[in-house]
């Protein structure tokens, strides 16, 4: 994706309101099994909550018990960007919005097939476009 959406985080923190800023701009994470679209099953796209960038397909997310939202693959190439992260006493995979560098979660490669990945992100970093929804 080209055209970063850049803010200051006075207008994010404005726009995403206090949780999905810790979450999204200051890398956090929502506990297990709290987050909306833990068990959520409606079709539709799971879009970026700072910027609407498509990110996730529903027809991608499988029940991964891990209890956060889980995928096995991304919308489209080049909508997630991966970073290494050893934060935590651990290291794993960071991803982000390539549009708006909103944290989302980690990749882990225990994933089903076809490709073995395991998009695991914070339902605050997420908004659900149900299919047939119009914009406005």
């Amino acid at each position: 994706m080209t055209d970063k959406i850049i803010k200051s985080d006075n207008e994010w923190l404005e726009q995403l309101g206090p949780e999905t800023f810790a979450i999204t701009r200051q890398k956090g994470t929502e506990p297990a099994f709290s987050g909306v679209y833990c068990n959520a099953k409606v079709p539709g796209t799971y879009v970026c909550s700072g910027c609407g960038a498509a990110l996730f397909g529903s027809d991608t997310k499988f029940d991964s018990g891990s209890g956060w939202p889980s995928f096995w693959k991304p919308a489209a190439d080049g909508r997630i960007d991966e970073y290494q992260d050893v934060s935590r006493g651990m290291i794993r995979t960071e991803i982000t919005c390539s549009k708006c560098d909103a944290h989302l979660g980690h990749v882990f490669s225990d994933g089903p097939k076809p490709t073995g990945q395991r998009y695991c992100v914070n339902s605050a970093s997420l908004k659900l476009k149900p299919f047939g929804e119009t914009e406005t």
